[in-house]
């Protein structure tokens, strides 16, 4: 029981700090916004960063699940479906990671016109929009804002949380990825970040209290 409330605490502080951090270390955060350029001028961050979204989004899909263990006793339909649109979202994105290096690669031994028509060509594939893209993709950045909604229903967690999330992640896809990014994706870190020093200071009776309990036959019997 610490484990899971630990680790659940920890990856909900870590995962979107590193998040962050990836998009300060991008290169095509402050450079050309065709990546096999920006990454070409850089792959040593290129391949930080991509590093870095990898994880943050692998343990992002973990610390989802005990955010979801908040909602055992209220919110409980809305939590578990959030969450699990959620971890199917990170998951997904951190499969997209592989087109970076593939990206820089395609830099290195192409001009950018080509290079970015290759691109094209391969990531236009049916099976790749809609294997690994659309609407999967967006799971994540849409399912953890709710997620956030139904654990502030359970009143872990003060309205400004979820408000902060949603502003973040869903504000980000409202300008091109870039400078403008960057604040977006820091400002959730705080939010989730307190979500996670408070699993971490409740303890595990605190915990534990989330579990349903146990119905005893007698009284299952004798409400009959």
């Amino acid at each position: 029981m610490t484990f899971r409330r630990v680790t659940a605490g920890v990856l909900l502080i870590v995962a979107p700090l590193l998040q962050a951090i990836a998009v300060l270390v991008d290169p095509g955060t402050w450079g050309d916004d065709r990546e096999a350029v920006s990454f070409g001028a850089n792959p040593a961050l290129a391949q930080a960063q991509s590093a870095l979204y990898h994880w943050s989004w692998m343990l992002m899909a973990v610390a989802v699940i005990g955010l979801v263990h908040l909602t055992r006793r209220k919110a409980t339909w809305f939590g578990h479906v959030t969450g699990a649109l959620a971890v199917i979202g990170y998951l997904q994105l951190s499969g997209l990671l592989l087109i970076d290096p593939v990206e820089w690669w395609l830099g290195q031994h192409h001009s950018p016109e080509e290079a970015q028509r290759i691109l094209d060509e391969m990531l236009n594939l049916p099976g790749v929009i809609f294997g690994f893209q659309l609407p999967w993709m967006f799971f994540g950045f849409v399912g953890l804002p709710l997620l956030t909604v139904a654990v502030w229903r359970t009143g872990f967690v003060g309205w400004w949380a979820p408000l902060l999330v949603a502003v973040g992640y869903l504000g980000g896809f409202l300008v091109e990825y870039g400078p403008m990014t960057v604040p977006f994706w820091t400002v959730p870190v705080a939010a989730l970040g307190w979500i996670g020093l408070k699993i971490l200071r409740m303890g595990d009776d605190a915990w534990a209290a989330y579990y349903r309990a146990p119905v005893s036959p007698e009284l299952e019997s004798s409400s009959r």
